[in-house]
């Protein structure tokens, strides 16, 4: 745990090279008088050091899930927090884990981009002796090679919505209808993606009236869902539901029927569900324009920092950490209910 001020002097130290090496100077700190010395006790010693490498800002509920991480990581917490946007590229995060294992730190936490991968570089991170805290996605890798997994449940989630659907179409006398689906997909194979297909398919499956027409990719954001929406739209003219598994996508989706002079939500043609609940969907579903959200809790900030306290008193804790979920729809008091959201 008291690494950090050598982590602090060693990272000034290099920068202090590279600018000295670059402007042709001759000059190096003494034995006695090293940079990494001049700064190792500007630290306290104290803090946890954290690196923290996240996917990317890709939604809005990315924003709030490093938000929450970096409320819940700061000084005033004990903890030193070294965080590193990945940018949807699984190169920039092996980078990322190879200069935290470098600085020393304490602990990585790392949501990964894709599911597979992993196994050579969470390796070298447990030969360093750094406990590796995975959020929100998952990686198939030897369970050994990370302390636990902190995220939502993301096969329920879907079976959830597949469930909501089941009765939603009831209500409307449209059980025994046949009913022709498209699913906007997140990134492909990501965790959030594997599962929320994975569990509306299994619903899906007890219904022989259920169409999938077509599932795209279009990477959990607003302007690819769009995009993609259109392309649908365009390729087919009999589209009933749109399964949206994010809702960024679910905007992008709503953009699009729109500009094709369709409409959608409770009272349009096209029912559109989505997932993670943001304040933004619940302002959506408000205007009527999609029909339902299944959270996807992002404040995984309080429980991390709960864990690693625990691991830090020498602790025991669990290898699979769901947050508390549910969904909302437009039969709820959704006005009242934003109120009372923290994102």
């Amino acid at each position: 745990m008291n690494r950090i001020r050598k982590i602090t002097g060693l990272g000034v130290a290099f920068g202090a090279f590279l600018f000295l090496a670059g402007c042709g100077s001759q000059k190096t700190p003494g034995p006695e008088t090293s940079v990494s010395q001049q700064f190792e006790t500007e630290m306290d010693e104290n803090l946890i050091a954290v690196g923290f490498s996240q996917v990317g800002a890709e939604s809005d509920w990315r924003a709030a899930n490093t938000e929450s991480i970096q409320s819940a990581l700061t000084p005033e917490n004990g903890f030193y927090l070294i965080y590193e946007d990945a940018q949807q590229k699984q190169e920039n995060q092996f980078k990322a884990i190879r200069n935290f294992i470098l600085q020393e730190v304490d602990y990585i936490v790392l949501s990964p981009i894709v599911e597979t991968g992993w196994d050579t570089v969470l390796q070298e991170a447990k030969d360093a002796g750094i406990p590796v805290i995975l959020v929100d996605r998952k990686a198939q890798v030897d369970e050994a090679l990370y302390t636990c997994w902190i995220g939502a449940d993301f096969e329920s989630e879907g079976r959830h919505a597949g469930e909501w659907l089941e009765q939603y179409l009831d209500a409307q006398g449209r059980a025994d209808e046949e009913i022709h689906i498209v699913t906007l997909q997140g990134t492909l194979d990501s965790s959030a993606q594997l599962g929320r297909t994975k569990g509306f398919a299994g619903v899906m499956a007890g219904h022989d009236n259920w169409k999938m027409l077509e599932m795209r990719d279009a990477d959990f954001t607003q302007a690819k869902g769009q995009e993609v929406m259109e392309s649908l739209l365009q390729k087919y003219d009999d589209i009933d539901v749109v399964v949206c598994e994010n809702d960024n996508m679910a905007f992008g989706a709503v953009d699009a029927i729109r500009e094709f002079g369709g409409s959608c939500g409770p009272d349009g043609e096209i029912t559109i569900l989505s997932f993670d609940a943001v304040s933004a969907a619940f302002g959506a579903m408000i205007a009527g324009e999609i029909n339902v959200s299944f959270e996807c809790n992002p404040l995984h900030g309080p429980k991390l920092q709960e864990i690693i306290k625990a691991l830090e008193g020498g602790g025991a804790v669990d290898k699979i950490q769901y947050m508390e979920e549910t969904y909302f729809d437009t039969s709820m008091d959704l006005e009242e209910l934003r109120k009372t959201r923290a994102y």
